[in-house]
């Protein structure tokens, strides 16, 4: 599964600033993904910014009281709101430079929509179009790009409502519920909510707890494939993951626990995406820690620590403990 981190795409972003027009004067996103990306240009080159809405409609957004954008300035040099939005308004009076941008071009349907409603508009604008990411067989239907990248794909900002979680195993506890279930009690709400269909949710609960766990589904419309249930004991429950999500032909595992996500992915031998720290996890790899939550040595089991070791070779191995050495010593 290729899957891009909202860290990530802020990455991206920025690298693609460099290779994009100086001569940009205004960023339009597509609702709504494409709004995040617009968003970070538009700050990150200091210039104004607006969707598709507002740029057919001829406004842009404030650039806000704190900060002020040099294509945003009020009339005499005024600070007052009302001539900021006046400017904001004024600002697409004559013809600008513009770029119209999502985060990615699946089908292309998005960003051809968008095109006919600006022709149609038969705005005086200089207008072209931008996707951070593309597949290999929609590169041409963007003028600028940042990364080709091929399906299977999904991202951290559309994962709840992707279509690739039909073909996911979902972990039941860590994911849609808190605890790790053996007796813990249902609760009222959802940790995540997903808006399309799951494959394969697999709960630690036992096969008498079957029953509750469907209502407790159907009552939050959380459509599900098939739903399997484990006796196992909770020392065991990511050997009984890894099991199942190598029986299945699941693209990926979705499961809530950083340490458990290393577990199954090194057991099963496939991807996992921890939903703590929305980083897919990969066979061998030791994942990299994120700002506001718990350092991963403190997370990783030292069952897990010894899986990642056994994965990676005893000369890499070797290798990245002199550089730890080195590392410590400067």
């Amino acid at each position: 599964m290729n899957y891009r981190s909202i860290a990530q795409l802020a990455d991206e972003i920025v690298a693609w600033s460099r290779e994009l027009p100086r001569d940009i004067e205004l960023i339009v996103g597509l609702p709504r993904s494409g709004l995040l990306v617009a968003n970070v240009l538009s700050l990150y080159r200091n210039v104004p910014v607006t969707d598709l809405d507002g740029f057919l409609g001829g406004r842009t957004i404030g650039a806000g009281s704190t900060r002020e954008n040099p294509l945003h300035r009020p009339q005499g040099g005024g600070r007052d709101p009302e001539s900021v939005l006046l400017t904001a308004e004024r600002f697409l009076d004559r013809p600008r430079r513009v770029l119209v941008v999502d985060d990615s071009i699946w089908s292309g349907e998005t960003l051809r929509l968008a095109r006919k409603a600006i022709e149609a508009a038969d705005l005086p604008h200089h207008v072209t179009y931008g996707a951070v990411y593309v597949t290999p067989d929609t590169t041409e239907l963007a003028d600028h790009h940042r990364e080709v990248l091929p399906a299977p794909r999904c991202f951290e900002w559309n994962v709840l409502h992707h279509h690739a979680l039909r073909r996911a195993c979902v972990a039941f506890e860590g994911f849609l519920v808190p605890g790790r279930g053996h007796g813990d009690a249902l609760p009222t709400r959802p940790l995540h909510r997903p808006t399309t269909a799951l494959g394969h949710v697999v709960s630690e609960r036992p096969e008498a707890d079957r029953t509750d766990v469907e209502r407790w589904l159907a009552e939050h419309d959380i459509e599900v494939a098939e739903l399997i249930m484990t006796d196992a004991p909770p020392a065991a429950a990511s050997a009984h993951k890894a099991r199942v999500f190598r029986d299945t032909e699941a693209a990926f595992f979705v499961e809530g626990d950083l340490g458990h996500a290393v577990e199954v992915a090194n057991l099963a031998g496939r991807d996992v995406l921890c939903a703590e720290t929305m980083q897919m996890i990969r066979p061998g790899a030791i994942p990299v820690a994120r700002p506001g939550l718990r350092p991963v040595d403190e997370v990783a089991s030292r069952r897990t620590l010894r899986l990642v070791r056994r994965m990676i070779p005893a000369r890499a191995r070797t290798r990245l403990a002199g550089a730890r050495r080195r590392r410590i010593a400067a």
